[in-house]
């Protein structure tokens, strides 16, 4: 009897692991690969548009077109300009369609005294063509996530409030005109954080009897974060709102942790998807918080939701590789940098990339043309073909105060690095003919280590490590977005660096 229950137990542990291995062998990827936070979605016909967070990077607000939700293509920014009233954190920009209208309601610090606030720009056209109205909210110390709601007729909107104020975090909204452009009346209470455990990036959706508000909690950003997403439920769209009792219901699983804000998109068949942003943590920081999607579900009328968390078929990492074209008449929609400390000058000229423009007399790190990485393990190379008294080279770079590059000064090869805003020199080799064009290389592994190597003339790559030993990448990750590799140029205004080529390849290993 002893031994027929050892057996049945073994098939028993047998058809277990045979059920649940495929379930954790099948990794939840990425949908919109790299940092892209706080994203939100609008559908025009079979066409898919999604915007996100851009921080401290510019243009602002990228926008992805898709046509199945699994697969996305950059196609431009909704700002290529700062707005006039604006100079720092470009958040959660949230779409909504109304009066034949594309409205995106977005964050940003005010220019005058660095208090979030909350604007609006409009545009025929979900990607393109977008005017700045400029701010529609200001609300003490901070305004943030901006939601709208069209509740029988009347639109409302509603904000993260009280953040900084130490008092408890609330979610407030309020009447908003027809033409989407002002508010309307008092400001009410929506939910407050009485627990303190943080309350913001508000969805609401109208289900049956319902309205049901889908939020984050949590610290949302860094090593450190613990995001993940609830809901809870109210018979008025005003409130008072009930937490489902089995919150949350986005949380951390084997590859992706720090789930959170997101919005809602109805396919043309009818089901509901949630886009929302997650750190995958084989490269946590390094590559930021990267769009993902779910499948909401609802288990019966006036039942709470749930979530299926959905993968997409393309998971190979090369598919992600980027090969600048400058043959083409404009520079790639791939390109950002950090506005607040330089002004880039980009042109295509003869098959080259000119880089040029301004920078801040604090910057020692230059101008970087950078790409959100969407993976760790990767190298990048580029060509110099031009010779001045100017840096040019690669980099990458997390801020001004924080970046590490390898470039060509002169007749010289740099290996150097910005901490804490002081440059250091960490290694130099000479070029014997700097007319010849050179090679660059930046090798980035997983382990958070970097080498460099540089060449003339295909020839074998040699190393400007220091020591040759790697170099810790581990200072680079700002709280909020992910450092970037790309080009550089660091200079005077009338001298420029001239690439023939820039190619960043993922690694298998």
């Amino acid at each position: 009897m002893r031994l027929l229950f050892k057996y049945l137990l073994f098939l028993a542990v047998i058809q277990f692991t045979a059920t649940v291995q495929p379930l954790f062998a099948q990794e939840i990827t990425a949908v919109i690969p790299g940092d892209f936070a706080d994203p939100s979605i609008i559908r025009k016909g079979n066409e898919y548009y999604s915007i996100g967070t851009s921080s401290e990077w510019a243009p602002h607000f990228p926008i992805f077109k898709s046509t199945n939700l699994k697969t996305w293509k950059q196609t431009g920014y909704v700002f290529k300009q700062t707005p006039a009233w604006a100079n720092a954190s470009f958040w959660a920009p949230e779409y909504y369609y109304h009066n034949k209208t594309y409205f995106i309601y977005y964050t940003a610090r005010r220019k005058k005294d660095g208090i979030s606030c909350i604007g609006v720009a409009t545009s025929k056209y979900p990607d393109k063509d977008f005017k700045d109205h400029g701010i529609i909210i200001e609300y003490g110390k901070e305004a943030i996530d901006a939601f709208v709601f069209n509740d029988k007729g009347q639109l409302y909107i509603t904000w993260k409030a009280y953040g900084l104020d130490g008092r408890p975090i609330e979610i407030l909204g309020s009447k908003l005109a027809n033409d989407g452009l002002s508010l309307i009346g008092d400001a009410f209470t929506m939910m407050k954080d009485e627990k303190g455990i943080g309350l913001e990036g508000q969805s609401i959706l109208k289900k049956d009897d319902y309205y049901y508000m889908f939020y984050s909690v949590g610290n949302c950003c860094g090593s450190k974060c613990d995001y993940n997403v609830r809901v809870a439920r109210s018979k008025t769209f005003q409130g008072p709102y009930e937490n489902h009792p089995k919150n949350p219901l986005l949380y951390e699983n084997d590859w992706w942790k720090c789930a959170g804000h997101g919005t809602f998109v109805n396919s043309p068949e009818g089901k509901s998807y949630y886009i929302y942003h997650a750190y995958n943590k084989a490269s946590s920081v390094f590559t930021g918080r990267q769009g993902m999607l779910a499948e909401l579900i609802w288990s019966g009328k006036n039942e709470w939701p749930g979530f299926k968390e959905l993968s997409p078929t393309l998971t190979k990492s090369s598919a992600n590789n980027f090969k600048a074209n400058f043959s083409t008449q404009n520079p790639s929609v791939d390109w950002q940098w950090d506005f607040r400390n330089s002004t880039p000058k980009l042109a295509h000229q003869k098959g080259n990339l000119y880089l040029s423009g301004n920078i801040k007399k604090e910057n020692n790190a230059g101008i970087a043309l950078t790409i959100r990485p969407s993976h760790l393990n990767y190298e990048m190379t580029t060509t110099v073909v031009n010779t001045n008294n100017a840096l040019k080279g690669l980099v990458i770079y997390g801020d001004a105060n924080a970046a590490l590059g390898v470039g060509i000064v002169a007749n010289k090869v740099q290996f150097w690095m910005v901490k804490d805003n002081k440059e250091t020199i960490l290694n130099t080799s000479i070029i014997d003919n700097p007319e010849i064009p050179v090679q660059l290389k930046m090798l980035v592994k997983s382990d958070l280590t970097c080498r460099v190597y540089w060449r003339q003339k295909s020839l074998d790559w040699k190393e400007l490590s220091l020591d040759d030993k790697a170099h810790s990448i581990e200072f680079l990750p700002q709280w909020d977005r992910s450092p970037r590799p790309g080009l550089n140029f660091k200079g005077a205004s009338a001298e420029d660096a001239q690439f023939s080529s820039f190619e960043l390849n993922y690694l298998d290993k």
